[in-house]
């Protein structure tokens, strides 16, 4: 018997979500504060504003009517943020306490497409896709200005950096750059060179000279006293932002001469340094590896020393300003999650497998990113080795790729191999030790990779190009995709799982096949092998989940409750429960011997293709097509000790509760009871002090004592024993006590007053109709009691002996 205790204590009651990563940029507009502590990023209908030292979101600001931002714009101070919706509203924000100060109309036609505050963090001017460009003073509450005359879309606004000068710069879609001034409330000139859309406008410290860029692969030196250009400089890809950079040598960026130098960033993906006067391209960053680096923002923090910028694919990076070395990465948007994985021996970091071609490798404690470049389309899945610090990916570039983290969290490639005709669809790694890995993919096949010593040998340290894998077998396993690999715990045995309906089973290394699992009405899309048991789990579309014994292949159990497709399923608690997700977004915890759902998590809005457990069992990591990867943490063990310390206090409450009772202390005895939240304590509290000689009076002071809180809780119980003919005295006596004492003002303020009354009144009628008809019938009785004439009884005969 204590065994079996045991064994029932070891299981999981529940998991609970420890740290959620969500998209927080979704694209558009990304700012730092001037102390380069806080980023600021669009994300949809929110502003999400993230702390950049541990990577989390400090806030997500949403305006009332819960419509897309379209701009926003933080003030030179940091103190105030101004959001812009499409619902045409200004909402004004006291950011750091995540609170709307100020909300007004937009005024606009149309949605504000552009916003900028003034150097004195005074002044607003929000540029509007109806053409106009006004200015708002968010001191005092009023618009100021109202420009028109700029065709189209208003894309960008920015103010002169000195404010004495009242200048502001706008640009339309006719790519001229329209110079008003706020005095005269008219426009000084148009400046016309442009041939598109200009991006981004910057000043000189003195004021004198401006920059802008545009996507016409030019970037325009001007002077603003002539307001004509002075310089054109060909930079030969779209530009999506340059900045100014400090007049002060800067031998890491070529900037050894003074004058006007300026980094770009555009289409090419490369930040690049320019001499104004000479034209020349004075330093180029390393190229990246891998696709989708064109930089869509960049931005300067003179005061943190910091260069922001941001990348198609909604990776955010801050570079050293000086330097150009890259001090941090973000992911801002990690799309379809397809897999996950716990990295390293103490599972410090996990490894996500979004809907691109890169990896993205997550310091769990700091967020801090990695992003891996290698393959060139999606990648499908991934699965790591005992040891954690080695781990593979497979992808629809009909590739695999062998990653190892060094003890500073820092990943490399070391191996790739090919060889698949298609996509490679799952990929296991050997559990022993780290001697091969099998992979499936949708050619119906798998192959068999032993990694070379040249990688398990812990002298060598590859460098360079990564090493080549050859498969050692391939073997025509299903007539469908082959959804699911797995390797047994000895290394003797492999599981495929295949859209053909069925499960096999193969000896390794020659991959014979031993037997084949039928059963599941749908494809299959997960098999694994039992830690502990030879036993096989399989997942499918049809919604079920089936173990199966490998002696016989017989079918063990079914386990029905997901209301789609079952797409993973993992062993923990020893192979005694399973952890199971689905296409219907729920995780579900299974303990096997009672083929029992003993939870259901549900934070994903969306199939959770990616799950993984830690090598503790106390924790779990899953991933889904709703972006969001979520960390779990077990905490069965924190609840039941909850659970006893609770069971512990009612105990002492209790015995306490008998005690006042006793000792005829019924105010503290109903308040003590009241606290405990147990309907029919309170109800034998109130019976007993009904049962006192002054019982009315006594009643009405101590339900008159109690608290606000407390009446309302008594009210809530009244309307349960109001339902039952036997408690409805003691619950009419308690509302006869509130509704002669209480004013009406305190009683509307009780919660839930309305439903209360509605529950009671059809009770209240009922129990007064059984009254009268009880009253009615003892005065009849009465009645023919007093009227009945009772015939006298006969005298007794006289005996005939007598």
């Amino acid at each position: 018997m204590a065994e079996a205790a045991a064994g029932v204590s070891r299981f999981k009651a529940n998991y609970a979500v420890q740290h959620k990563m969500e998209p927080f940029y979704k694209g558009g507009k990304v700012q730092l504060d001037q102390a380069g502590q806080h980023l600021f990023c669009m994300c949809g209908t929110r502003v999400s504003v993230l702390e950049v030292a541990s990577g989390t979101v400090l806030r997500s600001l949403e305006q009332e009517d819960q419509e897309d931002i379209t701009a926003f714009d933080l003030s030179p101070d940091d103190q105030v943020l101004v959001t812009a919706s499409r619902a045409l509203l200004l909402a004004q924000w006291a950011w750091r306490e995540g609170s709307v100060t100020r909300l007004w109309k937009a005024v606009h036609t149309a949605p504000v497409a552009a916003m900028a505050f003034d150097p004195t963090s005074t002044l607003l001017a929000t540029g509007g896709c109806d053409g106009a460009v006004r200015v708002w003073d968010v001191v005092r509450h009023y618009g100021t200005h109202h420009l028109r005359g700029s065709p189209g879309v208003v894309h960008l606004v920015a103010f002169h950096p000195d404010p004495a000068r009242l200048l502001l710069f706008s640009s339309a879609a006719d790519a001229a750059i329209r110079v008003w001034s706020l005095q005269s409330r008219s426009c000084l000139a148009v400046l016309t060179a442009h041939y598109s859309a200009v991006t981004s406008l910057v000043f000189s410290a003195d004021g004198h000279t401006m920059l802008s860029s545009g996507r016409d692969k030019i970037c325009i030196v001007w002077d603003l006293q002539s307001h004509q250009s002075m310089r054109t400089v060909p930079v030969f890809e779209s530009v999506e932002a340059a900045v100014l950079l400090p007049d002060k040598p800067m031998p890491e960026l070529g900037v050894k001469s003074p004058g006007l130098h300026f980094l770009t960033a555009g289409s090419q993906g490369l930040l690049r340094v320019w001499e104004a006067a000479s034209g020349q391209c004075v330093y180029t960053e390393p190229r990246p590896p891998g696709p989708g680096r064109e930089l869509t923002h960049c931005a300067l923090a003179p005061a943190a020393g910091l260069l922001l910028s941001v990348t198609a694919d909604h990776h955010v990076l801050l570079y050293e300003a000086s330097s150009l070395q890259l001090r941090k990465q973000f992911a801002g948007y990690t799309e379809e999650v397809l897999d996950v994985r716990f990295l390293g021996p103490e599972d410090s970091h996990i490894v996500v497998a979004s809907n691109s071609p890169c990896l993205k490798v997550f310091e769990l404690q700091t967020s801090a990113c990695q992003i891996l470049h290698g393959h060139t389309d999606i990648v499908l899945a991934l699965d790591v080795f005992r040891k954690g610090w080695l781990f593979a990916s497979c992808a629809k570039d009909q590739s695999i790729r062998l990653w190892r983290m060094n003890k500073a969290g820092q990943v490399a490639c070391v191996a790739q191999g090919s060889g698949h005709t298609h996509s490679v669809g799952t990929v296991c790694c050997s559990r022993l030790k780290e001697s091969f890995l099998v992979t499936g993919s949708q050619d119906c096949t798998v192959k068999l990779w032993p990694l070379p010593e040249v990688l398990l040998s812990k002298s060598s340290a590859p460098s360079g190009s990564p090493i080549l894998l050859q498969a050692q077998a391939t073997q025509r396993c299903h007539d469908k995709d082959i959804n699911s690999v797995a390797i047994a715990p000895n290394d003797k045995l492999l599981a495929t799982g295949s859209q053909d309906r069925t499960a096999k089973l193969w000896a390794l290394p020659q991959c014979q096949l031993l037997g084949v699992f039928s059963g599941h009405r749908r494809g299959l899309w997960c098999v694994q092998f039992s830690p502990m048991d030879q036993v096989l789990a399989t997942a499918s579309a049809d919604g079920t989940i089936k173990l199966w014994a490998l002696q016989d292949f017989s079918c063990l159990k079914t386990f029905e409750g997901h209301d789609a497709s079952v797409l993973k399923v993992a062993f923990v608690s020893r192979g005694t429960q399973l952890l199971s997700s689905g296409s219907d977004g729920l995780v579900k915890l299974w303990t096997i011997k009672s083929n029992e759902c003993v939870r259901t998590l549900d934070a994903h809005e969306d199939k959770v293709w990616g799950l993984h457990c830690s090598r503790l069992d106390d924790r779990a990591l899953t991933g889904g097509s709703d972006s969001r990867v979520i960390l779990w943490k077990d905490v069965t063990e924190e609840e039941q000790v909850q659970e006893q310390a609770r069971l512990e206090e009612q105990v002492v409450k209790q015995q306490e509760l008998d005690n006042l009772l006793h000792e005829r202390r019924f105010l503290r005895a109903l308040g003590l009871a009241i606290s405990l939240d147990r309907p029919h304590t309170v109800l034998t509290v109130i019976q007993a002090i009904r049962r006192d000689p002054e019982a009315c009076e006594q009643l009405e002071n101590t339900v008159l004592s109690l608290r606000h809180d407390q009446k309302e809780a008594l009210l809530r119980f009244c309307v349960t024993w109001n339902t039952n003919s036997r408690h409805c005295h003691e619950a009419q006596a308690v509302l006869g006590v509130l509704l002669r004492h209480e004013p009406p003002e305190e009683l509307l303020a009780y919660e839930g007053l309305q439903a209360a009354l509605e529950a009671l009144l059809p009770y209240t009628e009922r129990h007064f109709q059984r009254l009268s008809r009880t009253l009615q019938q003892a005065t009849f009785l009465d009645f023919l009691w007093h009227n009945m004439k009772l015939s006298p009884l006969p005298a007794p005969q006289p005996s005939e002996t007598t």
